[in-house]
């Protein structure tokens, strides 16, 4: 178990990564909004000039509108504080690139593909790493919504250690789709839900 507040350390900088999701009105298009802020607990001095304890180091934003097939017809950034004012949120319209791409089908590798090193902002590019998964919790009960036929495998079994097809999870809240350690990887291959790529 960890300790959340062991003795015998200090805080001295902190990141926080936000994703907030947007339904449009007509449900068609969401936004996926994703921030990212760092700040220091005492007076930090860059070549730029020195930040106060608590003033961010960086905020950006990363804006993500999608359809509900996870695919990205919108894309923009904004950078709100930066090291290097003026320098850092030169990257004009490069997050643009990702519209076209689908956020469960080999996003991570057109990411990698299309912003990497000093094509874009590296903190920005970072943001898009949270996105699957947020799109896919916010569309849970709203676009994916339960079965209603048993003969489909509810589609958030099988993705996490929790809801793995021979563990006890899965026994307990859903029998009809558990099997023995031998028979759940070999299943695994054949769902037909949306999956996300690592890479």
């Amino acid at each position: 178990m960890i300790d959340k507040n062991p003795p015998g350390r200090r805080l001295v900088h902190r990141r926080a990564i936000d994703v907030q999701v947007f339904a449009h009105h007509d449900g068609l298009l969401w936004d996926l909004d994703a921030t990212l802020e760092d700040t220091k607990t005492r007076e930090f001095e860059l070549a730029t000039g020195p930040r106060r304890a608590g003033q961010p180091i960086h905020s950006m934003l990363l804006r993500l509108t999608i359809d509900t097939e996870f695919n990205v017809v919108d894309a923009s950034a904004r950078t709100l504080a930066a090291p290097y004012p003026g320098y850092c949120e030169d990257y004009g319209e490069a997050y643009r690139s990702l519209i076209g791409l689908n956020l469960l089908r080999g996003f991570s590798h057109a990411v990698k593909q299309r912003l990497h090193g000093v094509l874009a902002c590296t903190h920005i590019t970072e943001l898009t790493r949270v996105l699957p998964t947020a799109a896919i919790q916010a569309f849970a009960g709203e676009v994916i919504r339960p079965q209603a036929s048993d003969e489909q495998q509810p589609f958030q079994l099988d993705r996490c250690h929790a809801l793995r097809l021979d563990g006890p999870a899965v026994m307990r809240y859903y029998p009809r789709w558990a099997k023995p350690p031998a028979q759940a990887n070999s299943g695994a291959a054949t769902q037909t839900q949306p999956q996300f790529e690592s890479t």
